[in-house]
């Protein structure tokens, strides 16, 4: 009977660390599967390949400038298994299926600047609401800003593969994970500091445009923290760096109006959660998406862009919905 409650205990034990670094695991992998700045966005791509027609280089020209505006929407679903094990007698006190649900809608501007005509500087500064329905939380809030760089070693020429370099600081400036209540509260943010650095590529073959992306995230670890977990306090969280990727093609159907299709994979590695007694790690995640956009050229150097898409595997969001335009301003013009 002893042997028996010793393995019971045990059983607990794992089970109530691994429904933690679970939990934490999928706070993580939410985070990391809405669209980063690191990343090389579909609208990024498209951009370029339709300017890069129209002037030697597909980047801002130098002192030119331009303020872009993105909204986006992101619905998460889950189902978890809440359970507790007595460790005297083994019985379970309590076993329930939670069905969780988070609709994060998040919208950004984001202005480029030509420093010259080959090297462009972004800065994003996005806004985000969400809404938990187990919790029943809603907020309000601002998110990561991120600075970039993006650079051409190459001039466009016809027929040959446009290359672009970039690399992107990510700034906890959104309400972290590690500082909130988790039980009251939801972030906005991911809290802690990150760089990136890619390689993005595309090649015109009329009517189709073949583009994809290749890019890797070094996040820095969160310390100093005394947040209150499942009953523990976290003090420190090493986060997982990460590696991503994207490949797909844009149709045009005519001057004004083109299709495309894309598939998004980024894969994260093992983060670790330093509490006070122990230490939880989550295991690698991978994310898949797959997604499609219609572009719009309203005028010559305008294009909007709608898109859909959904998730391939559970650490993914179950639908993406997004809308992309740029914005006008007199005072951006060159020589206004």
């Amino acid at each position: 009977m002893k042997m028996m409650s010793g393995k019971v205990a045990a059983m607990a034990a794992l089970l109530l660390a691994h429904h933690v670094a679970w939990a934490a695991e999928v706070d993580e992998a939410r985070e990391a599967l809405q669209t980063t700045d690191e990343d090389v966005t579909q609208e990024k791509n498209l951009e370029e390949v339709f300017q890069a027609a129209e002037k030697q280089y597909s980047l801002l020209p130098s002192g030119e400038m331009s303020l872009n505006f993105s909204a986006n929407y992101n619905y998460y679903r889950d189902d978890r298994i809440d359970i507790a094990i007595d460790e005297n007698t083994g019985d379970i006190s309590r076993f329930r299926i939670e069905q969780d649900a988070q609709h994060a809608f998040s919208s950004a501007l984001s202005l480029d600047y030509g420093i010259w005509n080959n090297l462009t500087f972004n800065t994003r500064l996005p806004v985000s609401y969400k809404y938990d329905t187990q919790k029943d939380v809603s907020q309000a809030a601002l998110g990561d800003v991120s600075f970039s760089l993006r650079y051409q070693p190459f001039p466009v020429k016809p027929g040959a593969m446009n290359t672009t370099l970039y690399t992107t600081l990510s700034t906890p400036t959104g309400d972290s994970p590690y500082d909130i209540n988790v039980n009251e509260e939801v972030s906005s943010g991911s809290g802690y500091y990150s760089v990136g650095a890619g390689v993005s590529a595309s090649k015109v073959i009329d009517p189709v445009v073949l583009f994809g992306s290749l890019g890797y995230t070094y996040a820095f670890d969160a310390t100093g923290l005394n947040q209150v977990r499942g009953g523990e306090i976290l003090n420190e969280v090493q986060p997982g760096d990460s590696v991503n990727f994207s490949m797909g093609l844009a149709y045009s159907l005519s001057y004004e109006v083109s299709l495309s299709a894309s598939y998004q994979q980024s894969y994260n590695f093992e983060t670790n959660f330093l509490f006070e007694d122990y230490t939880a790690a989550s295991e690698d995640s991978t994310s898949s998406v797959i997604n499609t956009s219609l572009g719009l050229r309203t005028s010559s150097n305008r294009i909007v862009n709608l898109s859909f898409g959904f998730g391939l595997t559970e650490d993914s969001p179950d639908v993406l919905l997004g809308l992309s335009l740029p914005i006008d301003f007199s005072g951006l013009k060159p020589g206004a």
